[in-house]
């Protein structure tokens, strides 16, 4: 049946057929025509969570979290959402979003456009999902580099209550500097920061919710063993690998390969799977890896898990193959 839908929102532009498709499944959602599947396959702990299976979405589909229930009916162990800010704001001018129908990838340059922490836990508070809920954050546009810190401490204090985990967004290509958030100075003050705030909530709340950091694929190797012996320092739950790409070696015959912003899709696959590999030496076993990149498959879930991923996350796979990926890959991998 997506497939049939897919041809009519692949006729519009991209954000429109986003909406378009996100209210047709809170409406269908609503009138019962997606009753919801069972969520537990092979249930699994990680981070100390309970996941009720290993597939989860990717943050960036449900920007404001006004989703959570809809999307809990196709199927998914855990929804990542976000990623939300301190402060609202528009993200850059559009067009914003760029589909590569060939080459089965996406570029984005939306920049973190959501409502702000404050009606993105509202909207949170009205959802009802049982599975693993991530809350990815991040720093505001004009926010200068050296005061990012203060930006996540203000969403990961407000988020805490209302996360499953929470997912530390520093390597969006669309945000001006944000990656550099992954040098050694300043992710180093960062992680501290979070870490001693981690402490600190969880005395208050007497419940202790991991915090992830989300890496570039475009790392070095250099940089990679730096950020993994930090991530070792600092006690951090997890890695989410990868976020998107800048480089557009696999897109270069698309009339879209000059666009700025984050590639995703199947372009992606290899070179996410990579940094799972990389940092899976490096880390040893001792922090969990969230794998996603490129994941179209059945196949593509499998190789991530053989490299070293714990979890998997899908987005560009679910807008091309739709929630019928969602099936093959609980199938698959159990």
């Amino acid at each position: 049946m997506y497939r049939y839908i897919r041809s009519f929102l692949f006729l519009l532009n991209p954000e429109l057929a986003h909406h378009i498709s996100m209210k047709g499944l809170k409406l269908a959602c609503f009138f019962g025509l997606i009753r919801g599947k069972n969520i537990s396959s092979k249930p699994i702990m990680i981070m100390g969570l309970k996941f009720p299976n290993r597939i989860g979405l990717a943050a960036g589909l449900d920007k404001n979290a006004e989703y959570i229930t809809s999307l809990s009916k196709l199927g998914f162990g855990f929804i990542e959402v976000g990623t939300v800010t301190p402060r609202s704001q528009p993200g850059n001018s559009r067009p914003r979003s760029f589909r590569l129908i060939k080459e089965e990838g996406i570029i984005n340059r939306f920049g973190f456009n959501n409502v702000g922490i404050d009606k993105f836990i509202e909207n949170i508070k009205k959802a009802n999902f049982k599975g693993v809920l991530g809350i990815n954050i991040g720093k505001n546009f004009d926010t200068p580099i050296d005061k990012a810190v203060d930006d996540y401490l203000i969403c990961f204090r407000k988020a805490y209550r209302y996360a499953g985990y929470i997912a530390i967004n520093i390597s969006s290509p669309n945000t001006k500097n944000l990656r550099h958030l992954q040098n050694d100075k300043y992710l180093e003050i960062l992680l501290k920061a979070l870490n001693n705030e981690q402490k600190i909530l969880h005395k208050k709340f007497k419940k202790l919710v991991p915090f992830v950091v989300k890496v570039s694929p475009d790392n070095s190797s250099k940089q990679l063993n730096s950020i993994a012996k930090l991530l070792l320092k600092y006690k951090v739950n997890g890695v989410i690998a990868t976020n998107t790409t800048i480089d557009r070696k696999g897109i270069l015959n698309s009339k879209y390969s000059m666009e700025e912003g984050g590639l995703s899709g199947a372009p992606l696959n290899k070179k996410s799977t990579n940094v799972i590999k990389h940092l899976n030496k490096c880390l040893e076993g001792k922090i969990p890896i969230i794998g996603v990149g490129g994941i179209i498959t059945a196949d593509d879930g499998i190789e991530k898990i053989k490299n070293g991923a714990s979890l998997i996350q899908i987005y560009s796979g679910l807008i091309f193959r739709g929630h019928e990926l969602v099936n093959e890959l609980r199938n698959a991998i159990r």
